[in-house]
């Protein structure tokens, strides 16, 4: 699953123009692309939410434009794949202009990268978003004069209420290229400079390359291979390297930025502490003593007693048991049985594997509330601002196992859909921390849908749920800190602008949740119908009974009885649909609590679900992937036996 709703628009025609909003993450671009298109994007306040780019077209008179929302960036000198995604798109397009979306109350942090935005030679247009806060904050600039500076329009804007959209669009339509290029101070600029013959985009180019930038360097060197060693070993005599180089230029580049907004911020506006920051409440999620309570206190209110309590019990309860208990199942079996003959055909619709019975019951009755629970509670956190200070908690504990902060981000999605998250390990800044992060989602992170049937059918046992959280957990730190030795690499740097905290917008929040879901739905259904369809043909040819009874030794190895294989075979379809399978097995008193959480463990950390490893397949290869296929295998049922057998000998379990 994506972060965000993926527009994809045809490919730009012949006099079509397109709007590129770039920027950091966390300052309103995908909130501004929805009101510019009409398109919803899903608006996260953290950092790392948008990967792959979102396209809309919008009609101005008789013209036509492409409007494109960019993954966050902090600067042209790339360092994770979706700051990669962003400058090709920046860098590489004709007839586009550049909508750099900044924070009005923090335009310190933005500018920097708005001067090397101008040295692309684009018509440029800066898009003061957040306009609301820097006005509550004190902070507001004066646009007027910070458009005479830098020779572009600035435009003040709201995206959550739309003020100044219209503004911006009209910028955009009508800006020109800049005619300052913002070049480098000294020495800076003499250095790169040295293609000056080609302007100021070959210069930026050379700056790239000499801050260590592969792509950049492969241009440069492929102009001149002697002009560029002479400039390198000038880099490395002066400035100790490629890193050295890429310091001292961002502090330049800063100096340059702090130069510009004087005068244009309001007295003091750079000391000035925002209405909630720096307040109590940032300081007891950040602190080592306070933060892990806070963690605690999240994960029992919201993910155990909401998704786990009210999401998989009592939605899970009266949606299948009264509606499609009571009407919606018999009135589809006495229409059926109307209608259709055959009984072999009225099995595939309303039987044991039917596309009623089973496809749309477990999608609508036991999964679906399951996920809106889980997503209403992950947008209530991420609009609110706590995921990156999760981030910055966790960082210590990450690097232990081959990861940084920046992890988080893609392991939290992981509960909400590790095929998303699979896709979002591309935020991470090395392919070892992408492989390890793609292992433990993997392995260790159950979704959403697969949470809520495990805590629901769980939550009976409070020493079941603890139990199978521990063994989660030190699989987790086990098997990552194994694969953080053996994997070649550095270990990650991290870096992260921390947003402020804010309270979350109700109307944000519905329709964030509301996307997320419908899209979630529209995805499940098809593929529980389609293995509905499969257990059927199953079922009727008998290899579905065969796949079964090879399952059953090992079922019955690690102490569950025969009747749990099928759920094991159904995970291979979907994490989630094995896990309703469980769930029907415990609501008829056939799971022991050492059984039952022993299948809660095993079917958590067994094989991932064919769409994970679909995507797997295609982020980290075919040999990643079968690997962690063989791996989350052997560990799920080898962990799992090994907790089962503990629970029966300590008794009090059966």
């Amino acid at each position: 699953m994506a972060t965000v709703i993926h527009q994809e628009a045809p490919p730009v025609a012949t006099g079509l123009s397109r709007l590129v909003l770039v920027g950091a993450p966390n300052v309103g671009k995908s909130a501004l692309f929805g009101r510019l298109t009409g398109i919803y994007a899903v608006v996260s306040n953290y950092p790392g939410t948008s990967v792959e780019v979102t396209r809309g077209r919008i009609a101005a008179g008789e013209r036509q434009i492409e409007v494109i929302d960019t993954p966050g960036m902090y600067g042209l000198l790339s360092v994770t794949e979706e700051e990669r995604v962003a400058r090709r798109v920046a860098v590489g397009g004709e007839r586009q202009t550049i909508i750099h979306v900044v924070d009005a109350g923090h335009l310190e942090r933005s500018l920097p990268l708005t001067l090397q935005l101008l040295s692309l030679g684009q018509p440029l247009v800066v898009a003061c978003n957040l306009l609301d806060e820097a006005r509550a904050a004190g902070r507001r600039p004066d646009l007027a004069q910070l458009s005479g500076r830098l020779g572009v329009p600035v435009i003040g804007t709201v995206a959550t209420t739309g003020e100044g959209v219209a503004d911006l669009m009209a910028a955009g339509l009508e800006a020109a290229p800049p005619t300052d290029g913002w070049t480098l101070p000294e020495p800076f600029q003499r250095l790169v400079a040295r293609r000056a013959a080609d302007g100021t985009r070959s210069q930026l180019a050379a700056e790239l390359a000499l801050s260590g930038d592969e792509e950049s360097e492969t241009v440069v060197r492929a102009w001149s291979a002697a002009r560029w060693d002479e400039m390198r070993a000038e880099r490395d005599a002066r400035w100790g390297g490629a890193e050295g180089f890429a310091v001292a230029v961002a502090t330049a580049r800063r100096r340059m930025a702090l130069a510009l907004l004087d005068g244009v911020l309001p007295p003091g506006a750079l000391d000035r502490v925002a209405p909630g920051e720096g307040r109590l409440l940032d300081r007891l999620v950040l602190s080592p003593w306070t933060g892990f309570l806070v963690v605690g206190f999240v994960l029992y209110f919201g993910f155990y007693k909401f998704v786990g309590g009210f999401g998989a019990g009592t939605a899970v309860d009266w949606i299948d048991r009264v509606l499609f208990g009571r009407y919606l199942t018999p009135a589809a079996d006495a229409a059926v049985r109307a209608v259709i003959p055959w009984a072999v055909v009225r099995d595939l619709v309303t039987g044991p594997y039917g596309l009623i019975s089973l496809g749309v019951r477990y999608a609508a009755a036991i999964v679906l509330p399951i996920v809106t629970a889980f997503f209403l509670v992950f947008a209530l956190l991420e609009d609110s601002g706590y995921l990156p200070r999760l981030a910055l908690l966790l960082d210590r504990a990450l690097k232990r196992v081959g990861l940084s902060g920046r992890a988080v981000i893609p392991l939290v999605l992981g509960f909400g859909c590790n095929t998303m998250a699979t896709l979002v390990t591309r935020t991470l800044e090395t392919k070892r921390e992408r492989v390890i992060a793609t292992l433990l989602l993997a392995l260790a992170i159950p979704c959403s849908a697969q949470l809520g049937v495990v805590l629901g059918i769980l939550s009976v046992w409070p020493g079941a749920v603890a139990v199978w959280a521990l063994v989660l957990v030190l699989v987790f730190l086990a098997v990552g800190r194994l694969a953080a030795l053996f994997l070649p690499g550095e270990p990650p740097s991290f870096y992260l602008e921390l947003p402020r905290l804010r309270l979350p917008r109700p109307g944000n929040v519905v329709r964030k949740t509301w996307s997320r879901v419908r899209w979630y739905f529209a995805e499940i259904l098809p593929l529980f119908l389609l293995a509905s369809v499969l257990l059927w043909v199953g079922d009727l040819t008998g290899a579905l009974s065969r796949a079964t009874a090879l399952l059953v030794p090992l079922v019955r190895l690690i102490g569950l009885p025969a009747g749990a294989a099928p759920a094991f075979l159904y995970g291979f379809f979907r994490r989630d649909f094995g896990a309703a399978g469980l769930y029907e097995l415990a609501r008829r008193g056939l799971l022991t609590p050492a059984s039952l959480t022993t299948a809660a463990i095993t079917i958590t950390l067994f094989v991932p679900c064919i769409a994970q490893f679909l995507v797997m397949r295609k982020e980290r290869g075919l040999k990643v992937a079968l690997s962690v296929l063989v791996a989350a295998t052997t560990i799920a049922f080898t962990v799992g036996g090994l907790v089962g057998w503990l629970l029966r000998t300590l008794g009090g379990w059966t």
